[in-house]
């Protein structure tokens, strides 16, 4: 249940209705406000849209209802070892191999491409060791894989989280925190400091409605309201839960997703990961292992965008070179989301740490 939802009657608006297949104009301007501010309250929300409390959380309840729009969270990046896996697959086998993996609580993220893989798996371990078993027993040993290669997340200078669909007005925008500055986040070689029980409770329930009020809050993780609200408190202030807003893309006329394997010299490393964060475009900017060492994922409005998004690319960046690229066909699950074909969320996989 969302913090105070109302289900009065909206006032008309002259910014469109939609439908439940697509996004209005108000929609993206929604989807922006709570990138910017995931939990704040309707009233805010609102006063930024320049639309009443109720008008902004009926909307969002349709958009949730009908999987075309999700606020979820997930623990740091700063505590957890991460690879991005290709898998390449027999054929015909594709289709079962990323079902299986999208299952898998430790896979946050899969994706089906077109490129000299066939499905790039991002995953989370404790440690290197079991990122390695898990990575050949768990993954390598499904039916169909034949084989894996893993890339190991080093530094993290944008995902996600800090990507915008800028659709608010800068007025709004200005009623909401400043926009986030993307900031390097090392991962870690190993699992410092596990997550008490309450705590991975209290991210297991935000992960399927990041919105939750407190006493819901409480109430799904097995704890009081006030224990609810302090410990999620000192989460945020630790830096050590991350909330997102996110969208069905493709029908929000984002069609297409590229992930460029590129190579940039070490001294220009971090300046190119941190002013490629920036890019409007970019949904995903993360140094790792191997001579390719940096990874770029970008969202544009079709294919036709390719060549002057790397067009763009070679003006601004001369010292990265681009190695490859890789289309996704479609992308099966999220951050813990499962997604349909046209990107909708169709139900959550709990986040969990391998155990191998």
């Amino acid at each position: 249940m969302q913090e105070s939802i109302s289900r009065a009657p909206a006032t008309p608006d002259s910014r469109g209705t939609g439908t439940d297949g697509c996004f209005a104009e108000l929609d993206l301007a929604l989807v922006d406000a709570l990138q910017a501010a995931p939990r704040a309250p309707w009233s805010r929300i609102g006063r930024a849209l320049g639309v009443d409390a109720t008008t902004a959380s009926r909307r969002w309840e349709r958009l949730r209802a009908n999987g075309l729009a999700w606020v979820t969270a997930y623990g740091s990046a700063k505590s957890t070892t991460v690879a991005y896996v290709e898998v390449r697959c027999r054929p015909r086998a594709v289709e079962s191999v990323g079902a299986a993996l999208a299952e898998m609580p430790w896979v946050f993220s899969v994706d089906e491409v077109a490129g000299d893989f066939d499905l790039l798996a991002s995953v989370a371990a404790a440690d290197l060791p079991s990122l390695g078993r898990s990575v050949h027993g768990l993954i390598g040993d499904l039916d169909g894989v034949r084989s894996t290669r893993t890339r190991l997340g080093i530094t993290l200078y944008g995902e996600g989280g800090d990507w915008r669909v800028r659709a608010m007005e800068p007025a709004g925008r200005a009623e909401l925190s400043a926009p986030r500055t993307a900031r390097p986040t090392v991962y870690s070689a190993r699992l410092h400091r596990g997550p008490t029980p309450e705590d991975e409770a209290l991210v297991a329930a935000l992960g399927v409605d990041g919105r939750l009020g407190y006493t819901e809050l409480g109430a799904a993780a097995g704890l009081s309201e006030h224990t609810a609200r302090r410990r999620l408190q000192r989460m945020v202030r630790d830096g050590d839960i991350t909330f997102r807003c996110d969208l069905a893309h493709p029908l929000a006329g984002l069609s297409t997703v590229v992930l460029y394997r590129t190579a940039v010299p070490h001294t220009h490393l971090e300046a190119t990961g941190n002013a490629l964060a920036r890019m409007s475009e970019v949904r995903l900017a993360v140094s790792v292992s191997g001579s390719d060492n940096l990874l770029v994922m970008v969202w544009l409005r079709g294919l036709h965008a390719i060549d002057p998004f790397e067009a763009q690319l070679a003006d601004r960046f001369p010292n990265l070179l681009v190695r490859d690229r890789t289309v996704f066909l479609r992308s099966r699950k999220r951050m813990g989301q499962l997604l349909d074909t046209s990107g909708r969320t169709r139900g959550q996989v709990p986040f969990g740490l391998p155990r191998v």
